[in-house]
């Protein structure tokens, strides 16, 4: 997602600059071009050489230096970047920011330049609680920059507390956001992931294989393009992406009543989610002991919850998935017809690479016309975005979806 993207990362003076350098590869084992800036206090705690070879780019520190180029460093910077990022970004150059103060290579730059800009603060979390503080960040995000939230536990000056640097993922995440389309902007949309746990006893369950990563990547990339994503989540074990409102849910009928209770305030509603079609019809309240004897389990039929959708969406986009082992076309036609869906993705469990428990899809993306889209093995990740690239297309050709 970030492959020739060009970012300028600006380092600050706190202990936290040494993170800057595992930021710098991740962005870089991402495809990103990177140049950084360094303060003067930056190089304190960690070297303009660590950088340099990390970032596999010369290292900007000075304002005024002899160089061979004749264009200045502030403005080749300002018009290089396709984005800016500061991390750690200490309260001075927050401060210098938000009053407009530009005395030193970094805050000239960043004066300089209009290209989405995200601010990594750092600090003691008495001084990030300063309301003069306080009052720079609420200005910078009044003019349009990006702020994150700190992060909390323990900080270098021992102290428990809000302060510390974002995680290194975290801010990947919110690079990724500032740079994608924002062609979702304020859309909201619904989206379900993961299995369904259907419980026999206490400590026992029906369920299926899946991990929830696909839906999960559609939220994020829904999240990065502007949605306003409500993400209704089974039992998963992977870190929930950033989403407006997450929902956690356990069975087929915890689903079908969190569907129900949110769907209504969605323009999109895409059905990720591997929900139960049986659950048992009884459920023991205590262990089922060990016995000789063969159990018979009794099952029954659970709500089917996109089909009820279908029959109440309105004007509203349904999305749904369809995983099959024999007769991929036909049977997940049949199903988007049979459900009143306006999109249906289609997978071949028998195909490696596609599936549960993988980190890659192999998708066919069919529509309401029977026109089909086969895509070959891709992320997750990938694989949501073409999905979200085909909503679009029916946003845009119908003009049924507003904010």
């Amino acid at each position: 997602m970030l492959a020739n993207k060009r970012i300028v990362l600006g380092i600050t003076g706190g202990i936290a600059a040494y993170k800057a350098a595992e930021l710098t590869r991740a962005l870089v084992k991402q495809g990103a071009k990177v140049k950084v800036i360094m303060t003067k206090s930056a190089m304190e705690f960690i070297t303009p050489l660590t950088m340099q070879t990390l970032s596999q780019n010369r290292v900007y520190t000075e304002m005024f230096v002899p160089t061979e180029e004749y264009d200045m460093a502030h403005i080749a910077l300002a018009e290089f970047a396709d984005a800016f990022v500061i991390a750690p970004a200490t309260a001075n150059i927050i401060g210098k920011i938000a009053s407009g103060i530009a005395d030193d290579l970094l805050s000239t730059t960043i004066m300089a330049q209009s290209k989405p800009t995200l601010i990594c603060p750092a600090m003691n979390d008495k001084m990030l609680q300063n309301p003069i503080v306080q009052d720079n960040i609420g200005k910078l995000k009044k003019n349009g920059y990006l702020v994150m939230e700190s992060g909390e536990g323990e900080l270098a000056c021992k102290t428990m507390g809000k302060g510390r640097l974002p995680e290194i993922p975290e801010i990947l995440e919110e690079i990724t956001r500032l740079l994608a389309p924002k062609d979702f902007e304020g859309v909201k949309v619904l989206i379900t992931a993961g299995p369904t746990e259907e419980p026999l006893d206490p400590v026992r369950f029906i369920t299926n294989l899946s991990s929830g990563k696909m839906g999960y990547s559609l939220a994020s990339a829904a999240h990065r393009r502007g949605a306003k994503v409500t993400l209704i989540s089974g039992p998963t074990s992977i870190p929930a992406p950033p989403v407006e409102k997450l929902i956690h849910v356990r069975t087929a009928r915890d689903m079908h009543k969190a569907v129900l209770q949110n769907f209504k305030n969605a323009k999109i509603i895409i059905k990720a989610a591997a929900v139960a079609d049986y659950r048992p019809k009884t459920t023991a309240e205590e262990k089922i002991k060990k016995s000789g004897k063969n159990i018979a389990l009794e099952l029954e039929r659970n709500p089917d919850i996109i089909a009820e959708i279908g029959k109440n969406k309105g004007n509203r986009i349904l999305v749904g998935f369809a995983m099959e082992t024999q007769n991929l076309f036909i049977n997940a036609r049949e199903k988007l017809i049979n459900k009143n869906m306006d999109l249906i993705v289609a997978n071949n469990l028998r195909q490696e690479g596609a599936g549960f428990r993988t980190d890659t899809n192999i998708i066919t993306i069919i529509d309401r016309s029977g026109k089909s889209e086969s895509l070959g093995k891709m992320t997750k990740m990938e694989a949501a975005g073409a999905i979200l690239d085909s909503v679009k297309k029916i946003m845009s050709g119908k003009g049924r979806v507003k904010k």
